[in-house]
């Protein structure tokens, strides 16, 4: 065995295989290739002269002994991470770090999250991809993000999870279009917008409209919340929107909250990461994000 020319970068990239199960999403996370990825993998495991990989055709999986050096390699690495930190304190940690959320966390409590969170570690790179909740967990379990904030309940055995608040949902239009329902005309030909059914909201809302009166062949459906607040300020009609988002309109007169419909549950948020991942850059920022309100927003 020629421990002496095993690099650090070996057991790294060997530690998220393992976390992420492929070796091209290891070349992403690394920020390499996927040949340079094989290559140190068949360095590692020509130095230490055992076969870490079992390839079944196009399928790849562990052997024990390639096992047993990710149960050995992962508190190893995770040490020298800290011991590194301690020396100079989150301040001089590096690295990317990929945090994806939904628009309704994107619009309270992440600004000023990250900017709290750059005023820490300076010298981490932050890439931020806004995107519904459904795409946010595939992402986070395939190794895409690191950190999640999603709405609904996230039960996952990859994932570990801590709540952040619920958010209010109201019903919403403009000053001449909620006059229509105060008078108690108009509500079979106004339309009525909601989230599309790839948002965990989306079931919700249908519910509410089902029990409203408002026809349901005036329902349409938008992916975008931002897009459905400017809509019903334009006077294109009636919404169901996430209370942060809306503040600043409803202040402002320019959306009001309608009368007589049914009252709707407030949405329950959370952040997410891997439970594979160790790192302490990352289970610093997942501790402190876990510690917002985005209630208070």
């Amino acid at each position: 065995m020629s421990i002496n020319r095993i690099s650090i970068y070996h057991l790294e990239t060997l530690l998220w295989i393992d976390r992420l199960g492929t070796f091209s999403a290891a070349a992403e996370r690394l920020n390499t290739t996927q040949p340079a990825v094989s290559a140190r993998m068949r360095e590692l495991e020509q130095r230490l002269g055992s076969t870490l990989f079992r390839r079944d055709g196009r399928t790849m999986s562990l052997t024990p002994a390639g096992r047993k050096l990710v149960n050995d390699c992962t508190p190893l690495l995770r040490d020298m991470q800290l011991a590194l930190l301690g020396s100079g304190g989150f301040n001089e940690a590096s690295g990317v770090v990929r945090i994806g959320a939904g628009e309704i966390a994107a619009a309270s409590c992440l600004p000023p999250f990250v900017a709290a969170l750059k005023a820490e570690m300076p010298n981490v790179a932050l890439e931020i991809e806004i995107d519904l909740t459904a795409n946010l967990i595939q992402q986070l379990l395939t190794g895409r993000t690191d950190l999640a904030f999603a709405a609904g309940p996230i039960a996952h055995p990859a994932l570990r999870t801590s709540p952040i608040g619920e958010v209010a949902l109201l019903w919403l239009a403009n000053p001449a279009v909620a006059a229509l329902f105060e008078r108690g005309t108009g509500e079979q030909q106004v339309p009525v917008w909601s989230l599309a059914s790839p948002s965990p909201i989306h079931g919700r809302m249908r519910e509410a409209i089902a029990a409203s009166r408002i026809a349901q062949k005036s329902l349409n459906l938008c992916n975008n919340a931002r897009m459905m607040i400017d809509i019903a300020r334009a006077g294109g009609g009636v919404g169901i929107f996430p209370e942060p988002m809306v503040r600043a309109e409803v202040a402002a007169g320019a959306l009001v909250e309608l009368a007589g419909l049914p009252a709707l549950a407030p949405v329950e948020f959370s952040v997410a990461m891997r439970v594979s991942d160790t790192e302490p850059v990352l289970t610093r920022i997942f501790d402190q994000a876990a510690g917002l309100s985005l209630t208070a927003g």
